[in-house]
């Protein structure tokens, strides 16, 4: 499943947290890549990654968790 990140919507969001989140939630994702891209979300730009179907559930409840606004592409 691919997902596309829009936004952080979180007071105070934890840059640790989602960073560490992203890596283990997408696939083929490095630490320094997974800290970059929430650089990335945090500074109002998009993110893709691409989860394994059978994380699914799990995934979209820590997004909603992290106060993350997402769009599912596929």
């Amino acid at each position: 499943m691919k997902l596309n990140l829009l936004s952080c919507d979180a007071i105070r969001p934890d840059r640790r947290a989602i960073a560490k989140f992203i890596e283990e939630v997408a696939t083929s994702m490095s630490a320094s890549l997974a800290q970059e891209l929430t650089d990335i979300l945090l500074e109002g730009d998009a993110v893709d990654i691409e989860v394994a179907d059978k994380n699914s559930g799990s995934v979209l409840r820590s997004l909603r968790k992290l106060s993350i606004d997402y769009e599912i592409i596929e």
